[in-house]
């Protein structure tokens, strides 16, 4: 295990630090009353201007050789609609919640979409982990919304969530697009798009505590939009795909240990063991 392998895992694990917290910044922003649009238009104004020179490298702007089909179906799927209806969830169920219902979706959605996609029919094996990943969702769902500290209408937009990264993992494989230059793209077309959501949405930027605004735009702009990205590329390519999809089964794990600090919000023991089931469950879910 050379230096190679340990700045892999050092990427990797800043990863998952990233996405964990990401759940927990945006409930402090939704608790601090700012809106569904408000945290999205944030997020791209800032990640935009950082990846609009990316852009501008590519021809035709913005889309380069993804083209602009491909491009707008990726947006749909990981661009404004999907942070929009992650913020969304987390108006109406607590961070913790998001990580493991989200994370513990998408290997389960990955799956389904893999057949028509792909030809691949999952092995017996692979069923048997994401068993074991419906078990720990239903343990962990089942407490949390049977004592009023979740809400379907939360647990609704995390399948929902889990379903178009889902999508968009998929199409992103299929098409064997570059990960930079598509988020670049997906950003900045984000950015396009956000006059049309601004209009549609309730705003309350300009009443917003300026601090609040200024965490967003450093977390979500540019750690979750941009070095996030980074991170996660450089491990694939230090440790190669396998071991680096392993660090997304840390992720609820993170989002547990800071929210309760943060946030306050304590899970039970009864979801603390779903947890445990799901991430071990996407963790075996991950390896070939």
């Amino acid at each position: 295990m050379g230096r190679c392998f340990w700045n892999g895992i050092a990427a990797g694990g800043l990863c998952a630090v990233i996405w964990g917290g990401q759940a927990v910044v945006v409930r402090v922003a939704v608790l601090n009353g700012l809106t569904t649009a408000d945290v999205t238009l944030v997020r791209y104004v800032v990640g935009g201007a950082v990846l609009l020179p990316v852009c501008l490298r590519q021809r035709p702007f913005p889309v380069g050789q993804l083209g602009w089909r491909r491009a707008l179906a990726l947006v749909l799927l990981a661009g404004a609609p999907y942070t929009m209806v992650v913020v969304g969830g987390l108006a109406f169920a607590p961070a913790l919640h998001s990580s493991v219902v989200t994370f513990g979706l998408i290997p389960i959605a990955s799956t389904a979409f893999a057949y028509p996609a792909f030809g691949e029919n999952p092995t017996f094996r692979k069923v048997a982990c994401l068993a074991l990943i419906v078990t720990g969702l239903v343990v962990f769902g089942w407490d949390g919304l049977s004592v009023g500290r979740g809400g379907w209408p939360g647990y609704l937009l995390f399948a929902v969530a889990a379903t178009m990264w889902a999508a968009f993992s998929t199409l992103s494989k299929r098409w064997n697009v570059d990960p930079i230059r598509t988020t670049a793209t997906i950003t900045v077309l984000s950015l396009v798009s956000m006059p049309l959501w601004v209009t549609l949405l309730p705003m309350h930027l300009p009443r917003a505590d300026w601090s609040m605004i200024a965490l967003q735009a450093g977390y979500m702009g540019l750690l979750v939009g941009v070095a996030s990205m980074y991170l996660y590329t450089r491990a694939i390519a230090l440790l190669g795909s396998v071991r680096a999809s392993v660090f997304v089964a840390l992720v609820p794990l993170v989002t547990a240990l800071v929210s309760e600090p943060v946030l306050a919000e304590q899970p039970s023991m009864a979801e603390v063991a779903g947890m445990v089931v799901v991430v071990l469950g996407v963790a075996l879910s991950l390896r070939p």
